[in-house]
């Protein structure tokens, strides 16, 4: 039942968010087993479909699991996200909203709910950034009044190499001022990237004067077979959920996802083709509100190369390439991975999009 909640997890953190407005799709068949803290587990076939939807500073995911129990019953799961992130603001801070509604069912019993909402500011440097919020947490159980909490959170990230399909490394604290009580938690978050797999690694803590302190941890795999096929699997524990009365679960599962390759709007867009300048090419980009771009491709092994700032936002770069049809995508402001507007792209076999640069 669990399911879809690692494979969201794994999105958020390994996919860039283009310029280009796309939408990205799959759907997951498997099985899996949950196992309760206190001692009682089920088998479950599940089906678990997932949506991301990016445009410009929009983010937009989903994630769900419908899953068929022991005599003849059902449960669902239902994760959306919604992120909303600003132009940098002075000295490159940014502000963002992030919104997080969350729901489960089953036919043999009651349903629950829970909403968070997280305003943050923060900071990205070449190689790592922090940020810093606030917000407001409630949820509820059929049958008793909801409860509300204030959630706060801190957190830094680290990713040691540039380029699409970085590994990156995120460190969270998240005390929690619930009506009676304090918790915190604290989650380190690690994916890598390498070829045809995405490995995402995680453990969490929490700590409570109210309560003993408790931890969990888990694995989840992505190996694409082919651009539209990815074998999944997954295992390790979840702490319990105090806003939807859950208790602390562990899992495994294994599964086959089918891709639905994102589509850009503008999807019919020419290649970029570099102007002439000498024995040298010169690109151009329009980045409205960016106090760095670097551009970077196949043809260097995805390494940055800062663009020059011209007049009215416009970005220029120079480059010596030989003849032949190029990938590659823009770093703006040290952090955020773009396809640029008005280009054609492609996908890079793992979910994401590259931008196409033709030298004729």
């Amino acid at each position: 039942m669990k399911r879809g909640f690692p494979a969201l997890l794994a999105a958020v953190i390994t996919l860039p968010a283009p310029a280009a407005a796309q939408t990205e799709m799959s759907v997951g068949l498997g099985v899996g087993t949950v196992r309760y803290s206190a001692g009682a587990g089920i088998g479950t076939a599940v089906l678990s479909p997932a949506v991301r939807h990016t445009s410009g500073a929009l983010t937009l995911d989903f994630a769900g699991s419908l899953a068929s129990l022991p005599g003849g019953a059902w449960a669902g799961q239902g994760l959306t996200g919604l992120s909303l992130v600003s132009p940098p603001l002075v000295r490159a801070v940014r502000f963002s909203v992030d919104l997080t509604l969350a729901g489960t069912g089953r036919s043999d019993s009651g349903s629950t709910a829970a909403a968070h909402g997280v305003a943050e500011f923060s900071r990205s440097f070449p190689t790592w950034g922090l940020g810093i919020g606030a917000g407001p947490s409630s949820g509820a159980i059929a049958g008793d009044l909801p409860v509300t909490a204030l959630h706060t959170r801190a957190r830094v990230w680290w990713h040691p190499e540039t380029g699409p399909g970085a590994p990156e490394v995120q460190f969270s604290v998240e005390p929690t001022r619930f009506p009676d009580y304090w918790f915190t938690d604290a989650t380190l978050a690690a994916t890598l990237e390498r070829g045809r797999a995405i490995v995402s690694l995680w453990v969490a803590g929490r700590t409570s004067p109210a309560f003993a302190s408790e931890g969990a941890g888990g694995a989840f795999v992505q190996y694409f077979a082919t651009p539209r096929v990815a074998l999944e699997l997954g295992g390790g524990s979840y702490l319990p959920d105090p806003y939807q009365g859950l208790p602390r679960a562990g899992f495994v599962s294994v599964g086959l996802r089918l891709h639905h390759p994102a589509r850009a709007r503008r999807a019919r867009a020419a290649p970029l083709v570099p102007a002439g300048r000498g024995d040298s090419l010169v690109v151009r980009f329009r980045m409205a509100g960016a106090r760095s771009v670097a551009i970077a491709g196949d043809w260097n092994s995805w390494q940055q190369v800062p663009l020059r700032p011209l007049d009215d936002a416009v970005w220029e770069g120079v480059l010596g390439l030989a003849r032949g049809v190029y990938h590659f995508n823009l770093l703006v402001d040290g952090s955020d991975w773009v396809v640029p507007n008005g280009v054609a792209t492609v996908p890079d076999g793992l979910g994401g999009m590259v931008a196409v640069l033709i030298v004729p």
